[in-house]
């Protein structure tokens, strides 16, 4: 049973960052590729950030220079970097591991 727990979220002005931390049970984060995505009230779920296996990243065009994933494979821990974080990144922050297991998520609100 995978097991993926998010954590990090908070209430932030805006201009301000925020670390995410998901971390995932057993050794089996190394062996995949690794997602955060994000939901706003009322908008579909969208897909923020992707690090591969090999540590290859790529972003939405809305955060790329914004925001920074990165994987701890020892300590089976992905982790979303954002910075000069925006009201309109408000939303519910998922991992999602392989493209198969997901996080229970963790609330972002940027708000003055």
């Amino acid at each position: 049973q995978v097991q993926l727990v998010e954590s990090g979220g908070g209430l932030v002005q805006p201009g301000e960052s925020l670390r995410l931390s998901c971390a995932a049970s057993g050794r089996i984060l190394s062996l995949n590729n690794m997602y955060w995505h994000r939901q706003a009230p009322g908008k579909e779920r969208e897909l923020v950030a992707t690090i591969t296996r090999a540590g290859d990243t790529n972003y939405a065009v809305s955060v790329k220079g914004r925001f920074t994933i990165s994987r701890d494979n020892a300590k089976s821990t992905v982790y979303l970097q954002m910075n000069n974080l925006k009201p309109e990144d408000t939303a519910v922050y998922y991992c999602n591991l392989g493209g198969l297991f997901w996080g229970q998520g963790t609330q972002v609100t940027v708000s003055s």
